[in-house]
């Protein structure tokens, strides 16, 4: 029998005094599930190869390559979207109250701008190309590749012509429908991989990530590469393989719900911490004023460039190119903070150094429950009341979820 959500995606079972998470279920269920992942101790993983007793909330998955030994995209495209979100919701409740010391509800909310099925959300892909030049999804926690372009996050002409050629082995494709309708098509080089990462474990694996997050060379097959995006009257243009939200509707209402919960005051400082292209900065500029300041810090020297042009004519904006950790220190002392961090959250340094700064309102946006439970707790740690969270669909079909929280003290 499964029980309860699991970070991740899985179901938690029991099975002989071990914990089994059992990914491509639903809550309830009586499954077989084959073991595919086992290193001893008190836990292993497995996955669903046949239902006994099915959920009312099980349908036909609509991801046709997900599933067991299937591509690692759609990994709850098995349940009704309303299941999808109680599941995420579950454990976004789950990871506030055993990291964060927080008891509370989460309802996931719908995100505007895809199928009302969990599909047709998705505006860019990174697709992997394997040994033989074929492009494809990989597997889940692998690097071996599904060469079938039919996952249903994104809009189906995405993949014209993608499969009738042949692409560097190794490489990634990053494909781009902007807010025109346009399509960009990057190659993106393949990753030099030291001795290192040629090694089984932990410390390859770790390796073969850094080389995969290095700077690699980049060739525009289609489109100009500079992609069109849009948040309600403004428009930013920026690289194809630059960061944006993958969700269509995303960034428009983030923006809306950062706005409503910064309040910064006209004249004020705000910061906006790891800001991306400036989407956030644009909202906290109007509300600061000409007479206020934002200061928007970000990693990506690409972003900073197509930020610094696309709010060009708004004099209170700066952008500070750096890692947050190493810049914060020496931003002026804001009345606001506004954080979007990668997965890993922001950490204990960053929240200690937003808490010192003295700010009286903090919005903190999260795309990993874990990451975003246990900020949530440090910012708890210095004083801080978490006011309000709200969660979001903003990955159908998937079992990831998007988090906002006021923080006031």
């Amino acid at each position: 029998m499964l029980g309860n959500p699991a970070h991740g995606g899985a179901c938690v079972a029991r099975y002989e005094g071990r914990v089994v998470f059992v990914r491509h279920g639903v809550p309830g269920e009586r499954v077989f599930a084959r073991v595919t992942e086992d290193r001893g101790g008190s836990f292993c993983f497995a996955d669903v190869v046949d239902v006994l007793e099915a959920s009312p909330d099980r349908v036909d998955p609509v991801c046709p390559i997900s599933g067991p030994e299937g591509a690692g995209c759609c990994d709850l495209s098995h349940m009704t979207v309303e299941a999808q979100r109680r599941f995420t919701g579950a454990v976004v409740a789950e990871q506030l109250r055993r990291l964060g010391g927080v008891e509370r509800e989460v309802e996931v909310e719908e995100v505007p701008g895809g199928a009302s099925n969990g599909t047709l959300w998705r505006t860019r892909v990174r697709l992997a190309v394997d040994v033989v030049g074929n492009p494809g999804y990989r597997r889940y926690r692998s690097n071996e590749v599904v060469p079938e372009l039919a996952c249903p996050q994104i809009d189906p002409r995405a993949y014209i012509g993608l499969a009738d050629r042949v692409w560097q082995p190794g490489a990634e494709l990053q494909v781009v429908l902007d807010a025109d309708g346009e399509r960009h098509v990057v190659e993106i080089a393949p990753p030099v991989l030291s001795g290192g990462a040629r090694r089984q474990g932990r410390r390859g694996a770790a390796a073969r990530r850094a080389a995969a997050s290095a700077p690699r060379p980049e060739k525009v097959v289609e489109g100009s590469g500079r992609v069109v995006e849009r948040v309600g009257d403004r428009e930013w243009r920026l690289s194809a393989t630059g960061f944006w939200q993958a969700h269509r509707g995303a960034a428009g209402l983030y923006s809306k719900v950062v706005g409503e919960w910064a309040q910064a005051s006209e004249g004020a400082t705000a910061w906006d911490l790891y800001g991306g292209v400036g989407v956030f900065a644009a909202t906290l500029a109007g509300q600061v004023g000409p007479r206020g300041r934002v200061v928007s810090v970000e990693s990506s020297r690409m972003a900073v460039d197509d930020g610094a042009e696309a709010l060009a004519d708004l004099e209170q904006v700066s952008f500070r190119h750096g890692r947050v950790e190493r810049v914060i220190a020496d931003l002026p002392a804001p009345e606001v903070v506004v954080l979007d961090p990668p997965r890993a959250g922001a950490g204990r340094e960053v929240v200690e150094a937003v808490a010192e700064a003295g700010p009286r309102r903090v919005v903190h946006v999260g795309c990993d429950p874990a990451s975003f439970g246990r900020d949530v707790g440090l910012y708890r740690d210095h004083g801080f009341e978490l006011a309000d969270v709200r969660a979001f669909a903003a990955f159908p079909s998937t079992h990831h979820v998007e988090c906002i929280a006021l923080f006031t003290r």
